[in-house]
């Protein structure tokens, strides 16, 4: 017998299971990296190989392994849920998408010239740092504070989120790319079209795909692209049309294509695994009383730190309001500015992809590690000022 789902629901139901993990992973990474096996943590992921045959060239380190292996699934992961919004979920057309769109903007724009106006004369390759928001932390967070949060409030977040992944895939595409070498773009197209191909001829073997996407991470490798991009385009182009002979059914419509099956098979790998593995791999930081000094005094963490405290959530706010005044979009129901401005709070919780696009922005260590301390201290104030805010809007309404 089939087990019936929502597509939506265990989507938000993983998220929020892994922000938990993700927490306990990011403080083992710190404890370890402050501990006295500090030195072989380290060495462990500086461990690598390389091989060189022909054509044939792959170098990579246990940390990139994490960084451009395992972060390849989770962004396929995005790439799914993507494709899913823009099919049938708050994407799907224009007028649903138009808010979540329009705040998640503001919601990128304003943390990025807040820490340009910051540090742009220091280290301005950072500025994309704070736009990213953490889909489960945020998530999560929001199912914490009970009904004071309305569906539509959190189907809002989720939508904005989704959109700030898109961003940011955008970003790491156009701008923390290396060079790019030309004679492998030809070799990304070619799998991305015998992609397409497959497609078109109705293939529908995991394993043909499986190896396609394997061309296409290394040609992205090859090229100079970040591999993990490969994810999301294999995401992407997957079918929206129903999955035969599955063991799943969709209690909306009675079926289950071929994105939300791999999205259920996949998300509880993907969010409670390889996420939590990757907090784990780069939250490991040093941290001394010089280090701490450090980043308190550097502009660079300050610009990390109120883009994502400050910008956000006045980002979120501002477009969402300017956009409902002038009649283009509308807000989520039940919402007010209160609401909104926690949920911009929560939503400034950037931690996963803003580490992800730190580790890209910044060649020097001394900079990642302040990132590193900036971005989970702004994740947790951000966190903290979205449930104040929350619980003293449930405690107004319980008084009326």
């Amino acid at each position: 017998m089939a087990r019936r789902i929502s597509p939506l629901k265990e989507f938000l139901r993983k998220e929020s299971s892994s922000g938990a993990l993700l927490i306990l992973a990011a403080a083992f990474g710190l404890i370890a990296a402050n501990s006295p096996v500090a030195d072989q943590y380290f060495e462990f992921m500086a461990l690598g190989f390389n091989v060189e045959s022909g054509i044939f060239y792959l170098e990579l380190t246990v940390l990139k392994i994490i960084n451009y292996g395992f972060m390849t699934i989770f962004f396929f992961v995005v790439g799914l849920e993507i494709k899913r919004e823009l099919v049938s979920g708050h994407l799907s057309s224009v007028k649903k998408a138009a808010m979540p769109f329009i705040a998640a903007l503001g919601g990128m724009a304003l943390p990025a010239a807040i820490y340009l106006v910051i540090a742009g004369d220091v280290a301005p390759e950072g500025w994309a740092v704070p736009v990213a928001t953490d889909i489960a932390l945020a998530v999560g967070l929001l199912a914490l504070m009970g009904p004071v949060v309305s569906h539509s409030l959190r189907s809002f977040l989720l939508a904005l989120a989704v959109i700030d992944d898109i961003g940011a895939i955008l970003i790491i595409a156009l701008v923390y790319s290396s060079g790019i070498a030309l004679s492998w773009v030809g070799a990304s197209a070619a799998a991305i079209l015998l992609i397409l191909m497959l497609n078109k001829m109705n293939v529908t073997s995991f394993s043909i795909y499986i190896l396609c996407g394997l061309l296409l991470w290394y040609g992205l490798y090859r090229t100079g692209v970040h591999p993990t991009l490969a994810g999301v385009i294999l995401g992407l182009l997957t079918p929206s049309i129903e999955k035969p002979n599955t063991d799943l059914e969709d209690i909306d419509d009675d079926s289950i294509s071929y994105i939300e099956y791999l999205e259920v098979k996949l998300h509880p790998l993907s969010s409670l695994v390889i996420v939590p593995i990757f907090a784990m791999a780069n939250t490991a930081v040093v941290v001394t009383e010089n280090s701490l000094v450090a980043a308190s005094t550097s502009v660079v963490a300050w610009g990390i730190f109120l883009g994502l405290v400050v910008g956000k959530p006045l980002g979120v706010l501002i477009s969402a309001y300017a956009a409902s005044k002038v009649g283009i979009a509308q807000l989520p129901d039940d919402s007010s500015v209160g609401k909104l401005t926690a949920t911009g709070s929560a939503a400034g919780i950037g931690f996963t992809v803003a580490l992800f696009i730190a580790d890209l922005a910044f060649e020097s260590q001394e900079l990642q590690n302040i990132a590193v301390v900036a971005i989970i201290a702004a994740s947790m104030v951000s966190a903290i000022l979205s449930s104040l805010i929350f619980a003293i809007i449930r405690s107004r309404a319980k008084n009326k």
